[in-house]
């Protein structure tokens, strides 16, 4: 059953028409598109914004301003207490848009910057930095929240730091920046778009200016993830909470096409993405609409592929941007390549790579006895990717490092595999009855904790625990009793890890 979520934000193109080409234009804009919502659609279609309860919304493009009843659409939604964004090029910005969007009141201007001027003006146009830098003095002179956004490619990731300055002059207090991905006009000019690498290099830009209280610079929703410094900005944002809990297309924010097509987000706009249309069905009824937005609302971790299923995060972050995993990879379930956390793994795995087998062995024991699954994980991995694939204890250990890791597939793997060397293994059918219970075959789970608990020994009583557990999150509290009582029988080392768990059913 499929949670409605409450939506905050969106992002509507009101035009796909533009005055310029930028080289990194992901929706490749050009003329104005046939089927572009006319005045009395747009202005309807903010009503039905309204309706839904959106707390703010960007109007985009295209650009933006190219559209003359722009400010008409900025008012209407404005009146239904939705509070208009505007994001533009700066190319037609003048005292009059400037007055416009302070009468409509407009919450935040925009402005894409794409580096210092030579670099600025080859991926947009001749003389567009000027205009844009004289924009950023209009709203300076009126107090107007500013937040320019910079898209990040390999022509202008060293310029970060001289652009930092230019905008400070300007009296900017917040900045966006974000990756380009290879879609769109970027997809032909995929020479200058960023590695994986260069992820931490935006991190650490941010984590700097972030201690020196000059600017905040505001990571997009793709860069990321669960890197140190990246989770000190975040928290230092939010007010001191870490919260990646995946893509938000579909969950809590959407996308409006020109023609009025709604989709979870505007970059991830290939036609299987589309969820409908507000000139044939109603805005609520496309949001509420449990077979809306699939794709991103049902999504698993066991979704996903490559490291990202097994990824200690990675039923957090469920992979994180979807559009990278998308232009990068070839879905929206793909590894997320630009992962900082994942980026930094694999280099850490080139590195075990070179130790011998029995040395990565005892590392991943050693990590798996300090809590470091990951890095327990990481070790083992390799040692199986050298088809040692007989040796039981390997295999038990990487068993547990898997589950506790969220990886239940591949633990049961694991265990299936030291029960076919030894098939009365107390341990590895703990192991698979803990799996297919997690995966949802109480059943066949509960059968195989029970057999585990027929073939233990006093000194090895993790099955008698564990079969309780799984009895008492099942509705089956008087056979989870049963089990610990006959444990504690068996067993007086079993007392001690079993009282927090019996006091709990008994008083329950």
């Amino acid at each position: 059953m499929i949670t409605i979520n409450n939506p905050v934000t969106a992002v509507w193109e009101i035009t796909m028409g533009c005055n310029m080409r930028c080289k990194h234009c992901g929706s490749s804009c050009r003329e104005p598109l046939a089927g572009e919502l006319n005045t009395e659609e747009a202005l309807m279609l903010c009503d039905a914004i309204g309706e839904l309860g959106l707390q703010w919304i960007t109007l985009s493009g295209g650009e933006p301003t190219t559209r003359k009843d722009w400010h008409l659409i900025a008012e209407r939604l404005n009146q239904n207490g939705v509070i208009p964004n505007l994001i533009t090029n700066g190319w037609l910005f003048d005292e009059k848009i400037l007055e416009q969007g302070i009468n409509v009141g407009i919450g935040t201007i925009a402005f894409s910057i794409d580096g210092l001027q030579e670099t600025h003006d080859f991926m947009r146009r001749p003389g567009s930095y000027a205009r844009i830098m004289h924009a950023l003095d209009l709203c300076s002179n009126k107090n107007l929240n500013v937040t320019p956004i910079t898209t990040i490619n390999k022509k202008n990731l060293n310029e970060l730091k001289d652009l930092k300055q230019e905008l400070i002059k300007r009296g900017v207090k917040t900045w966006q920046v974000q990756m380009g991905f290879p879609m769109g006009n970027l997809a032909d000019h995929r020479d200058i778009v960023i590695e994986p690498e260069n992820i931490d290099t935006i991190i650490d830009f941010a984590y700097q200016c972030m201690q020196e209280g000059s600017i905040e610079v505001i990571l997009g929703d793709c860069v990321g993830y669960y890197n140190l410094k990246e989770i000190e900005i975040f928290k230092k944002r939010t007010g001191g909470s870490y919260s990646r809990q995946g893509c938000t297309a579909g969950k809590y924010t959407f996308g409006i096409l020109h023609n009025g097509d709604i989709l979870g987000c505007t970059s991830i706009r290939d036609r299987e993405f589309i969820e409908g249309n507000i000139k044939n069905t109603s805005l609520k009824a496309i949001w509420e609409n449990p077979e809306k937005f699939r794709w991103n609302r049902n999504m698993k971790k066991e979704n996903l592929e490559g490291f990202c299923a097994k990824c200690r995060f990675g039923d957090k972050c469920l992979g994180g941007c979807a559009n990278s995993k998308l232009t990068t990879g070839n879905s929206v379930y793909s590894e997320n390549q630009y992962c900082s956390y994942n980026h930094n793994l694999k280099k850490r795995i080139k590195l075990l790579e070179e130790k011998a087998t029995e040395e990565l062995i005892t590392m991943g024991r050693n990590f798996a006895e300090k809590g470091y699954c990951q890095l327990a994980e990481n070790a083992l991995e390799v040692v199986l990717q050298r088809n040692v694939t007989d040796n039981l204890d390997l295999l038990n250990l990487y068993g547990y490092v898997s589950f506790m890791l969220g990886n239940y597939q591949t633990a049961l793997e694991a265990n299936e595999k030291v029960l076919e060397i030894k098939p009365d293994t107390a341990y590895a059918l703990k192991g698979k009855g803990l799996c297919l219970a997690r995966m949802g075959n109480i059943a066949e789970g509960i059968e195989y904790l029970q057999k585990a608990v027929s073939l233990t020994d006093d000194t090895f009583m993790d099955p008698y625990l564990d079969l309780a557990i799984i009895l008492s999150e099942n509705g089956r509290k008087n056979d989870a009793i049963a089990v610990i009582e006959a444990g504690r029988k068996k067993s007086e080392q079993f007392v001690a890890p079993s009282e927090k768990l019996y006091r709990l059913l008994k008083l329950g």
